[in-house]
């Protein structure tokens, strides 16, 4: 008997057997995001570019504080008002400059007070004066308060972005702060889609209550469709097709046309009507088959050719939750790395070490992804059936427990927990 694969030796194995595509296409730095970076993006200045205020108050000089503190102090007279874009004047010693969150500080000042610890007195015809706090309280005046730096954020030639990050919102603003107005990304992988199953059928297509015996609607189109978008891809969906060798045969050489990915669902197994890893090998190599993973078992990994184009291969199997276990764990990052992405497979900083609210007293011989939702006191409930075919579970919860092979979990026990949140993009 063919022994199952472990997980973690059939990622690495895709790992490097799979390289990146290297095509590359330049975007809007609007319409980047989700994307893989292909280069470097180097600051051609610092950021800020100006010493500048942290606050809303008062800006001036360290050595002027003592006239503006205390019940016996002068004041200080407000002599120039400085709004975030404009030219600040030198500050004159003895007086103060009204100031914004984000203006430039007048050259001469060291510190700024917050408006909130200040206090001003109104003089007819003359600038308002300024008073501070007394020397020693908390909100008193310190120097370099409230000013940020020119450069603390960026240094000028400072790596920003790395080419193989995955662009988010927050990178695409550091892009823009440093004058990014378009970058070089990643091509999208082209992925072919079917679903193979004489049993499934469209939604919209058969009412429910006029569905045939045995007959299911086709709802892992729909989960892999989305999946594939959301991982930035290009998709032809290319529909069901029937539970023959001949029409998977011809399913698959319509796929491999203009596609880096041919992606199925169904049909991977060793029934007599799964017909997809013969057809495979008719025109390729199965080079994965079958992984000891639960839900998940029937995975299939392979190269396709004909009429000179070739293409990889996944498929994956039918059962709904097994189908979108192993797209989220196997299928994401052969698509990241096809995307040149730094991103590793089922990465250890996503894993979470939160108590189990559950038992799991029977261990399995393979290693089992639990669906499970974390509490309101952050322990992790689990879905009453982990059957692969209950696509409930994968909404009720949030997240996939991983559990070793051979391993229970006792109530309480700390378990690796994966969000879906984290896979999801």
């Amino acid at each position: 008997m063919r022994a199952l694969l472990p997980l973690d030796d059939v990622l690495q194995r895709l790992h490097d057997m799979v390289q990146p595509l290297g095509r590359v296409q330049t975007l809007p730095t609007l319409q980047a995001d989700g994307r893989v970076l292909a280069e470097d993006v180097v600051s051609p200045l610092q950021v800020p570019g100006f010493d500048n205020s942290a606050m809303d108050g008062y800006a001036l000089r360290m050595a002027d504080v003592a006239l503006a503190s205390g019940p016996a102090s002068v004041g200080l007279p407000v002599l120039q008002r400085v709004p975030a874009g404009s030219q600040p004047q030198s500050l004159q010693p003895g007086s103060a400059a009204r100031i914004f969150t984000g203006a430039a500080i007048p050259p001469g000042a060291d510190v700024v007070v917050m408006q909130e610890h200040c206090t001003l007195e109104e003089r007819a015809d003359q600038p308002s004066l300024l008073r501070l706090p007394e020397a020693g309280s908390p909100s008193a005046a310190r120097l370099g308060n409230n000013i940020r730096r020119a450069g603390e954020d960026v240094a000028h030639n400072a790596v920003v972005l790395s080419a193989g990050q995955r662009l988010t919102p927050a990178a695409l603003g550091l892009a823009a702060s440093v004058g990014r107005a378009s970058l070089q990304v990643a091509a999208r992988p082209r992925v072919a889609l079917f679903t193979t199953g004489d049993e499934l059928i469209m939604p919209g297509a058969v009412a429910p209550h006029d569905l045939p015996a045995g007959a299911i609607y086709n709802s892992n189109r729909f989960v892999l469709h989305s999946l594939l978008q959301r991982l930035g891809c290009e998709v032809t969906d290319l529909g069901i097709v029937p539970d023959t060798l001949a029409a998977t045969q011809d399913a698959l050489r319509a796929a491999v046309a203009g596609h880096d990915l041919v992606l199925t669902s169904g049909g991977v197994s060793v029934g007599e009507e799964d017909h997809l890893r013969a057809a495979v090998l008719s025109m390729g190599t199965v080079d994965v088959w079958q992984i000891a993973i639960k839900p998940g078992k029937p995975f299939a990994f392979g190269r396709l050719q004909h009429a000179g184009q070739q293409a990889w291969f996944a498929g994956l199997p039918g059962n709904p939750v097994a189908s979108l276990v192993t797209c989220l764990l196997l299928v994401r990052p052969l698509l990241l790395r096809l995307q040149g992405s730094m991103e590793s497979a089922l990465d250890a900083t996503k894993f979470i070490a939160a108590p189990a609210h559950f038992m799991r007293s029977t261990a399995d011989k393979r290693r089992e992804f639990l669906r499970v939702r974390r509490s309101a006191e952050g322990g992790l409930e689990l879905f009453p059936s982990q059957s692969s075919g209950v696509l409930t579970s994968t909404v009720w919860g949030d997240g996939l427990v991983d559990v070793p092979a051979g391993q229970t979990v006792e109530h309480g026990q700390l378990v690796p927990y994966l969000s879906f949140a984290s896979l999801w993009a």
